[in-house]
């Protein structure tokens, strides 16, 4: 499945600088407002020990991993949800992606100009914070007298009209649409307004190089949601170094104190903020790990490969991954009663290591 995360902030704060270090495809990163104008897009992989470890035993042809989509969005400014700096532009881009990741300014640098003036994260945030909100009551102002309309027809919506109406008040009082206090099935009334601050989403925290260390304090949230310390500057650093000798590349990270650096963390928390989690398949041609939601059902997770897999889904060979290191590979795992099969009703745990059986 598709995994979209939209890089966002206001303009100067690193964005490009930090997507072209995670996405090492050299994005254009300029000291002025609008550098970027059309959104870029990087494919990076959710590093996962499990799966070299799954490697080593069944020596397959290739690895693929789990993958997220980084989506570099132009810098948002005040009255963006009005048109300001090509805002409409830049909101529907946003619109379009799964997750929000905000960069925010804590580095110091008197070169790189500050849109306005000097860094400020939780004002920077409230920036966009009410920009997003601002999109979000226009897009209720117009759906509204459309539900009211359809609401004297079809009385089923009037739920929805009610719940707009709700919703509509609890933005335009400053907060966010992710923070309403739903019902059980009321999230699934509005989704297809697509409102952007709905989206899950996490804080970027760009602090200086002296930030980044294994010693390093740990931000502050900022409104509630997490702030994950990364040093831009030093993440593309350590992209070139990798470029040309990754064994430097873990000196570097080493000589900070640290066994990964920003952006593998970046990845990974950004796959876990969709509730998302991997199984994998193991065999000579490839080891891959597949994405799915947490809680998902084994057709459905055989859908995942290929529709064919669900249509006709039969049972799953499943092993856990625990399991499958302990007794070295499906061959062992059987041996030691340790492959199940599993069937449709089976929810699959996380590092689940399955093969599918289906009829054509």
């Amino acid at each position: 499945m598709g995994l979209s995360i939209g890089i966002v902030g206001l303009p100067n704060v690193g964005k490009s600088t930090l997507f072209t270090a995670l996405t090492n495809k050299g994005g254009l990163a300029a000291n002025y407002p609008f550098a970027t104008i059309e959104p870029n897009v990087g494919i990076v992989p959710v590093p996962d020990g499990r799966l070299d470890a799954l490697a080593a035993i069944v020596k397959p042809s290739r690895v693929v991993p789990a993958t997220v989509e980084f989506v570099d969005i132009a810098g948002l400014v005040k009255g963006a949800s009005e048109g300001e700096g090509l805002g409409n532009q830049f909101l529907a881009n946003i619109r379009e992606t799964d997750a929000i990741v905000e960069v925010l300014r804590y580095f110091s640098d008197g070169g790189v100009v500050h849109v306005e003036g000097a860094p400020d994260p939780e004002r920077d945030s409230d920036i966009i914070k009410t920009e997003l909100i601002l999109a979000d009551l226009g897009t209720l102002e117009r759906a509204i007298p459309r539900l009211e309309k359809e609401a004297r027809r079809e009385k089923a919506l009037a739920a929805k009209l009610d719940l707009a109406h709700r919703m509509s008040d609890w933005l335009d009082a400053g907060n966010r649409a992710a923070a309403f206090s739903f019902a059980e099935e009321e999230k699934a009334l509005v989704s297809d307004l697509h409102l952007l601050t709905m989206k899950p989403m996490l804080y970027v925290g760009n602090v200086d190089e002296d930030g980044v260390g294994a010693a390093a304090g740990v931000l502050a949230a900022v409104d509630g949601i997490e702030v994950l310390p990364v040093s831009a500057k030093v993440e593309a650093d350590i992209a070139e170094l990798a470029q040309a000798s990754p064994e430097e590349a873990l000196e570097f990270l080493s000589a900070l104190g640290l066994e990964e650096g920003g952006l593998e963390r970046l990845a990974r928390r950004a796959y876990e903020l969709l509730g998302l989690q991997s199984y994998f398949t193991a065999g000579e041609l490839e080891v891959k790990a597949w994405t799915i939601p947490v809680g998902t059902k084994a057709p459905q997770a055989a859908g995942v490969i290929h529709s064919d897999f669900e249509r006709g889904f039969i049972k799953a060979e499943t092993a856990s991954y625990d399991d499958y290191i302990q007794y070295e590979g499906e061959t062992g795992c059987r041996a030691a009663g340790k492959l199940r099969m599993e069937g449709k009703d089976y929810v699959v745990q996380d590092g689940d290591v399955m093969h599918f059986r289906f009829a054509t």
